[in-house]
């Protein structure tokens, strides 16, 4: 028996009476089935949308977020918890899957170095770290208490029986090793214990009894489980894998929906009638982990808005009686009230956390839609800024300036009058109308006319993309922006354009491609970048001074663009950048996104002055920036926390010129004309 090719083990050894197992399994499946069938049933309400295309990739999302889990790993703790645990199934499920080929269908695979080496060490291993797994999710749950969690009955009643079902199989396993004198028992080394520990204590008779009695114990128990399961937030193992198999290919900026204004009965969303299934499959995916909430910057800032009580509410409104989903569900609870709605600064951060692929945000902006456009139920102040974009063609309604008094000084074009420009500088309204911001667009100009590109910019014809009205909620107005700035543009035939601001380059990215307006977008730290590898631009006297840079998260979380601003940074200063804690796709935002820039947040409130702190906290000179908002936001932010530090907050693009064409030199033609260069 030395040979470990004759290696094997008696299948369901000690066991009598076998067909009463395939007896429990007939109604553990029908169960378990209809329990999934009643979710199914549930998603069938939602409307129809189209998310199986492109499989391939889907799959590769399945393997990357499903299986192999890097969402969940970036909390080190509870991802190494969930992944002993959900990896410790998997194994385990392929081990029961391999003893019943063998048994049923009398396929001898149960030997030699393949039941070695994987039916008894590696499932002995696995199905001893998902015991510690569970271990680790108790104490957690139980001493830690991480006030992201839900606590639940079912929560702990689903740990305490996975924990009964992991360690009754090492028992039925260990007697069975010493009932037998198996001698391949070392190979299953955590079964092996229970069998050296049980040897001085029971007879062979004694085990085989305590074998029998907890193998259908352990038999009970596991197909309990899975008759229980889909009734629990254990159906997550499969909802949660449907719903990353089908979460939107396209990023996270390009997330919103457009609206048949001609089709639609409804303008938003405020019942269970309005969403897809996907939708409907999202609140059943959801895992309760929390880590949605815990990156809200509204939350963590003491306002109401919880992504993750936005979903659970919605899932527990979902399972009502057909008739019901046409019920209005805003302002039926705390998460989802008209106050929570309009406290989403639309970051994504919620989107970006969520392991299981949840689209939280654009639920929020649907709700927002219906109370702008069907109730009129919004902030005073962003009605405001509605009513002056729609009227002026901006949201800044107190603004003194024009499109064009930025460009004083400045050899600066109209694509009226430039007939050979290659790039429009699309200035934003951000960058023409807030003072500070002009600052940044005539450094940015100075650094394309010295790199010698042909740009030109729209001037009094350009107005807003419409992200704000958008993100507030009124679609219409959005839409009809978008088409009559499509159709400027393309009257100019516009095919490259470069903007500052990060809410103009991810409208004209990933939401004009709707309606037909498709172009060639830079953000215009990845433009600069550019030229500065092409050899157009150098930085001959770069800054001392100490810089971390905020993250924008239209331009970051929402588009992936993180190298082109940091490299940026890295050449217009000696000093090595310093990376805050909350940075790149882990970013905190502003606080001015979704029309939240409009808003005057109560004092103890403010998400700008959270980041501020952030900022303040890094000890850096300078915080470099490369979105209006953010400039905006942060200055207001850093104003009221800095006490007496001198902490500057700059775009890249003013860093960049400053670095290339330094005051004591001869400067461009308009800083020496209104002396409006930044220093640091």
């Amino acid at each position: 028996m030395s040979d470990p090719q004759l290696a094997t083990r008696e299948v369901l050894w000690n066991i009598s009476h076998v067909w009463l197992m395939y007896a429990l399994l007939v109604p553990t499946v029908a169960t378990a089935a209809y329990g999934i069938y009643r979710r199914v049933q549930v998603w069938r309400r939602g409307q129809a949308e189209n998310r199986f295309d492109r499989p391939l990739e889907r799959i590769g999302l399945v393997l990357k977020y499903a299986l192999l889990q890097l969402r969940t790993w970036r909390k080190l703790y509870p991802g190494s918890l969930h992944a002993m645990i959900f990896w410790g199934f998997i194994v385990l499920t392929v081990a029961t899957t391999v003893v019943m080929i063998e048994y049923d269908f009398g396929i001898p695979i149960m030997h030699g170095y393949f039941y070695l080496y994987f039916q008894s060490f590696i499932t002995d291993v696995f199905g001893a770290l998902a015991m510690i797994g569970v271990g680790m999710a108790g104490a957690r749950r139980w001493i830690v208490r991480p006030t992201q969690l839900v606590y639940t009955g079912e929560a702990s009643g689903i740990l305490v029986a996975i924990f009964a079902i992991l360690s009754s199989g090492f028992l039925i396993e260990g007697w069975r090793i010493a009932a037998t004198n198996d001698p391949w028992g070392a190979w299953s080394p955590f079964g092996n214990l229970v069998a050296a520990a049980s040897r001085p204590l029971m007879s062979v008779e004694a085990m085989k009894t305590a074998h029998l009695a907890t193998w259908w114990t352990h038999l009970l128990l596991a197909f309990g489980f899975i008759a229980w399961a889909p009734y629990t937030k254990m159906a997550h193992v499969i909802t949660s894998t449907l719903n990353i198999y089908t979460s939107r290919l396209a990023p996270i900026g390009a997330t919103l929906r457009k609206i048949d204004f001609e089709k639609a009965e409804k303008l938003g969303i405020n019942s269970l009638a309005g969403f897809t299934w996907k939708d409907l499959l999202d609140f059943d995916a959801c895992t309760e982990c929390g880590r949605c909430t815990a990156v809200c910057p509204a939350n963590l800032v003491g306002k109401v808005l919880s992504p993750r009580d936005i979903i659970l509410d919605l899932r527990k409104l979902s399972r009502v009686p057909r008739g019901d989903f046409a019920q209005s569900y805003v302002g039926t609870t705390q998460a989802l009230s008209i106050e929570a709605m309009w406290e989403c600064t639309t970051c994504g951060a919620c989107v970006e956390a969520c392991p299981v692929s949840i689209e939280q945000m654009p639920k929020i902006v649907d709700t927002r839609r219906y109370l702008v456009m069907e109730d009129a139920q919004l902030p005073e102040t962003m009605q405001q800024a509605l009513v002056s974009v729609e009227t002026r063609g901006h949201p800044f309604r107190g603004t003194v300036f024009s499109r064009v008094d930025w460009t004083a000084g400045l050899n600066v074009s109209t694509m009226a009058d430039a007939l050979d420009a290659e790039v429009l500088l699309w200035v934003g309204c951000g960058g023409a109308l807030v003072e500070r911001n002009q600052k940044v667009v005539r450094s940015l100009a100075q650094l394309l006319e010295k790199a010698g590109v042909k740009f030109a910019i729209l001037g009094r014809e350009e107005k807003c993309t419409g992200d704000p009205a958008r993100r507030i909620g009124n679609e219409f107005l959005f839409e009809q922006l978008a088409q009559e700035n499509i159709a400027t543009l393309n009257r100019y035939q516009v095919k490259k354009i470069v903007t500052s601001c990060p809410h103009c380059f991810n409208t004209f990215r990933n939401e004009y491609p709707q309606f037909g307006g498709r172009y060639e977008v830079y953000h215009h730290s990845e433009y600069l970048a550019k030229l500065v590898g092409e050899g157009k631009l150098s930085a001959r006297t770069p800054s001392d001074k100490k810089v971390t840079f905020h993250d924008p998260c239209y331009l970051g979380r929402h588009n992936g663009v993180y190298a082109a601003p940091r490299q940026l940074v890295q050449i217009s200063t000696r000093a090595e950048p310093i990376e805050m804690e909350q940075s790149r796709s882990n970013s905190f935002c502003c606080g001015g996104g979704g029309g939240m820039s409009f808003i005057d947040e109560p004092p103890n409130q403010r998400v700008n002055q959270e980041r501020a702190r952030q900022i303040l906290a890094t000890d850096a000179d300078v915080v470099a920036v490369g979105c209006p908002f953010c400039m905006t936001m942060l200055e207001d932010g850093i104003n009221a926390r800095r006490g007496d530090r001198d902490t500057k907050v700059m775009d890249v693009a003013e860093l960049l010129w400053q670095a290339v064409e330094h005051a004591s030199s001869s400067g461009g033609r308009g800083d020496r004309a209104e002396n409006t260069k930044p220093e640091i």
